[in-house]
């Protein structure tokens, strides 16, 4: 089956986007008492986190009861311009009543050292045996125009990770060493959502909609939660140059 998708104008993604996270995260809370999130950096979820620290939207979430996590991080210190958590914490979790951070420490000397921490954490956390899987209620996600996702990079061993939470990935560009959660934990999600947008991803984007079977799978097309729901919400450029319609 093709994955879900829906298509909205770019200045709609960011609202539709709130939705579903304010969705899902409420179910949970309702459900257990408390949920887990995963965030991922880049410039698509900026909007999104934007919208989400406005006052209309703080009271609309039960953020004193999430789990944030971080799908993936860059190698650098926290204060890195290009550090996944210092930029979704300066755009969203400054301005709420966050509990739970969950910090990926890529500042780390050793970046194994710093994935297998933050895999150590994930155990503790959600009370994980050692072949156990975290279950997140909600991974945010976006898509590079390589079709990587998270810091899963075609061709990477990374991609073929099977037994570890958490890895460590090596990206084409600066900063080239990334920590990320691997394909088993994305595809154990309750809920994953992607966010596409810009013309740029075109090519991918067909590519995971209609692979050519000569082909590898893109990181992005392995992304198929066995049990949860997979929706990918594409701005209209996206979708247009991908080739596919509203329908």
């Amino acid at each position: 089956m093709r994955p879900v998708y829906e298509i909205h104008p770019l200045q709609k993604l960011p609202q539709v986007a709130a939705e579903r996270v304010r969705d899902a995260l409420r179910r949970a809370v309702d459900a257990r008492g408390r949920a887990h999130l995963a965030v991922s950096g880049g410039s698509t979820p900026r909007p999104l986190f934007r919208l989400l620290a406005q006052p209309v939207w703080r009271s609309r979430i039960p953020w004193a009861h999430v789990h944030v996590w971080w799908v993936d991080e860059r190698c650098v210190p926290p204060d890195h311009h290009e550090n996944n958590y210092a930029a979704a914490y300066q755009l969203l979790f400054r301005h709420l009543s966050v509990m739970h951070l969950h910090r990926m420490h890529g500042e780390l000397e050793d970046p194994w050292e710093a994935a297998a921490a933050y895999e150590n954490e994930l155990r503790r956390t959600f009370h994980l045996g050692p072949r156990g899987r975290p279950h997140f209620d909600l991974i945010l996600l976006g898509m590079g125009e390589d079709g990587h996702t998270a810091s899963l990079f075609p061709g990477t061993p990374a991609l073929e990770e099977q037994k570890r939470l958490v890895t460590v990935g090596e990206a084409p560009v600066f900063p080239h060493r990334r920590l990320t959660l691997t394909l088993p934990v994305l595809n154990r999600a309750a809920n994953v959502l992607f966010l596409v947008a810009g013309a740029n991803k075109g090519p991918a984007l067909r590519q995971v909609f209609h692979p050519d079977p000569d082909l590898p799978l893109l990181p992005a097309a392995r992304v198929r939660p066995a049990r949860g729901r997979l929706l990918w919400l594409l701005d209209e450029n996206a979708a247009l140059a991908a080739g596919l319609d509203g329908r």
